[in-house]
């Protein structure tokens, strides 16, 4: 148990301390999918979804996830977020979302990074579930990161 930051001596968690590391530029890329019928995918593309802009509402979702990442998830640091972009695009089965997140901290940004996809995935469900309830989320994943004592990683 000595290995898990999370955990201490005697396996209880805790919330690391990151005090004594410097501030570094830190980004984190993550991407997921949702899939749904022929049909849903027409009508987003089309803007006839009766809930409104799905692909702008789930972007404003992701954007307000990643900053509320240090309130959903237990021990996460909060962290001064620099920039959020959320993107999407078509695919043959639905649409695919991929994020990043700066900020200039002691600790990483996946956590915001794959945060804000998630949300954004479960927005695109949420507005388009009266046409299609078995879209399917997944998978969420992170691309890469960067800053930080670990420096670069890329997903193989």
């Amino acid at each position: 148990m000595a290995d898990l930051t999370h955990l201490d001596a005697s396996g209880a968690a805790h919330m690391v301390d990151v005090s004594a590391k410097p501030d570094t530029v830190r980004e984190a890329v993550a991407e997921g999918a949702i899939s749904m019928a022929p049909a849903v995918i027409a009508a987003i593309r089309a803007g006839d979804i009766k809930k409104g802009d799905v692909l702008g509402t789930a972007r404003i979702a992701g954007i307000m996830a990643a900053k509320q990442t240090s309130s959903l998830i237990p021990l996460c640091h909060p962290l001064p977020i620099s920039s959020v972009s959320v993107e999407f695009d078509y695919t043959d089965t639905g649409v695919r979302v991929e994020t990043r997140v700066r900020t200039s901290g002691k600790t990483g940004i996946e956590m915001e990074a794959l945060t804000a996809a998630s949300i954004a995935l479960l927005t695109i469900y949420d507005m388009a579930k009266a046409m299609d309830k078995g879209m399917v989320i997944g998978p969420v994943r992170l691309l890469a990161k960067s800053g930080g004592k670990s420096g670069e990683w890329v997903a193989g």
